[in-house]
């Protein structure tokens, strides 16, 4: 990579420094941006910190850093995310509009999946994430659809790093590994308080072209809910109508969704 002038602006330092990272340097350590940007070590270091307090950055347990709630938050003006939205909205007014406490859609990023679109009203729990949040895809329920569906380099790559977020969040792989077949023969995703406590998740897959699964389509209720598994048929009527929806209007492949 061609060592940059180092007499360029901070902002053409800071891009310098995101520009490191793509679908193969997900997540790197300060050494390997400072590499890959041709910064120096001390310089990259200030320009990272800086991008962390903005939450342009976000560091991870392992203390590698991945792409920020911020970016993923400006991500979802981009026009591909708002025609998304757009179509996605009516059918998740009509899941909303039966007392769920929110509904959100969620595509495939990296190793984790951002919310495109969320609908709650004042009654929503607190914890729940909101339009450009990035969750974990193995403690959350359309995470974990996105998961289920996933490449086996994504299955390696996850597995391979369970954070824990709560006593019920799985961090066992082969228990987990399970829980993914599980999804994929029944079709549906439930998740009792992994990622937030007092917090259930349902959630299906929404398919694009061939019946490529390329985002998920989900319900969050508290966990006083005793029958959350009543919201699942809800859940695949609504998202087969929103799949034939998007393959109709070219939004069904998946690559136009990352």
């Amino acid at each position: 990579m061609e060592k940059p002038d180092l007499t360029r602006s901070v902002t053409a330092r800071a891009f310098a420094v995101l520009d490191t990272f793509s679908t193969k340097y997900r997540r790197q350590s300060l050494s390997s941006i400072a590499r890959r940007s041709g910064l120096p070590l001390t310089t990259v270091h200030r320009l990272v910190h800086d991008l962390e307090r903005q939450s342009a950055l976000v560091r991870g347990a392992d203390g590698d850093y991945e792409i920020g709630r911020k970016i993923w938050a400006l991500g979802t003006l981009a026009s591909v995310h708002a025609e998304l939205r757009e179509v996605a909205l009516p059918y998740m007014e009509d899941v909303f509009g039966l007392g769920n406490d929110a509904v959100q859609i969620a595509v495939l990023d990296g190793l984790r999946c951002l919310i495109v679109d969320r609908i709650a009203g004042s009654r929503t729990m607190s914890v729940l994430s909101k339009p450009g949040t990035r969750l974990p895809l193995h403690a959350s329920g359309v995470g974990k659809i996105l998961l289920a569906y996933g490449s086996p380099e994504l299955h390696d790559a996850v597995l391979g790093s369970l954070d824990r977020y709560t006593e019920q969040t799985i961090t066992d792989s082969a228990q987990l590994s399970e829980q993914l077949r599980a999804i994929t023969l029944q079709g549906y995703a439930i998740t009792y308080a992994e990622l937030a406590e007092g917090a259930t998740s349902v959630a299906v897959p929404v398919r694009g072209k061939a019946g490529k699964v390329i985002a998920a389509l989900g319900v969050v209720l508290p966990s006083t809910n005793t029958e959350p598994q009543r919201m699942v048929p809800v859940l695949q009527v609504t998202a087969a109508a929103l799949s034939k929806k998007l393959v109709d209007t070219g939004l069904g492949v998946a690559e136009r969704l990352l």
